[in-house]
């Protein structure tokens, strides 16, 4: 299996994953173009796209989905409650209902070879949910958008290959940032984001042996930086109360602007 973050952060998202037989985007939020443009750096096109999987509606999840959708005919799996908003979405578009195939947490469905697992993740829309994606023994997981975490995700995301899991901002950046109010207390509340250091121990009950990648995503633009995601996360994980190192893993940054560095595993 290969996963590949074409674009990671809180102005758009979008992950390939894919076997030799079939390959999925979860998210569509940034534009047609740029998708293409990282679709092809892995050697593949959108119109080898089978399915697009659909966390939530927020706009840095959907903004190229209906020309996507439209364009090549791709089924588009999501909740009731994240297709309702969709089709309530002016700007996405007119989407055929034949393409909308409505999903359940810890329902496991089949994109051709590859088992999807959605779960329920705390986030301020409709009906938001990660992702877990095995294929032959090998899983994977993407859990962004969450604002808190409990024993129900550690579950979810135990024992898996590869790993993309939100960092999304240094909680004194926001606080002292310029953001309003509202906003501040949205992002650090328990259906916001996930902070630096909330991720790092998150991920510090999630680590064992086998894994292999783990990518740092969604970050935001304007509360957190890729080098203090990074530092903060890899101190959580050495420091907290687990057995490893952070030099014991490939941790990485899940690019804003570029397609990150695909893992094949």
């Amino acid at each position: 299996m290969k996963l590949c973050s074409i674009s990671s952060g809180s102005s758009g998202n979008c992950i390939y994953a894919g076997t030799g037989s079939a390959s999925i985007l979860v998210d569509a939020g940034i534009s047609g173009i740029r998708i293409e443009k990282g679709l092809n750096s892995i050697e593949l096109t959108t119109k080898d796209m089978d399915a697009i999987l659909v966390t939530h509606e927020h706009s840095d999840h959907i903004k190229g989905l209906g020309i996507l959708a439209r364009r090549y005919g791709i089924p588009v799996y999501a909740t009731q409650g994240t297709l309702s908003a969709i089709e309530e979405n002016t700007s996405v578009g007119k989407i055929p209902q034949a393409l909308f195939h409505v999903i359940h947490a810890d329902t496991p469905f089949k994109i051709g070879d590859m088992d999807i697992l959605p779960f329920s993740i705390s986030h301020d829309a409709a009906e938001p949910v990660g992702f877990r994606i095995g294929h032959n023994n090998k899983k994977a997981a993407i859990a962004t958008d969450m604002g808190c975490y409990n024993d129900y995700i550690i579950r979810h995301l135990m024992g898996l290959d590869v790993l993309l899991l939100e960092s999304n901002h240094d909680v004194r950046m926001l606080e002292a940032g310029r953001y309003p109010y509202y906003l501040k207390k949205r992002i650090l509340g328990e259906k916001g984001h996930l902070s630096n250091e909330d991720c790092g121990r998150l991920l510090s009950r999630v680590l064992h042996d086998g894994m292999k990648q783990v990518y740092l995503g969604h970050l935001s633009k304007e509360n957190n930086y890729e080098e203090l995601a990074y530092e903060t996360v890899c101190s959580e994980v050495t420091m907290g109360d687990n057995p490893y190192n952070s030099k014991d893993f490939c941790i990485s940054i899940a690019h804003r602007d570029v397609a990150s560095a695909p893992v094949i595993f």
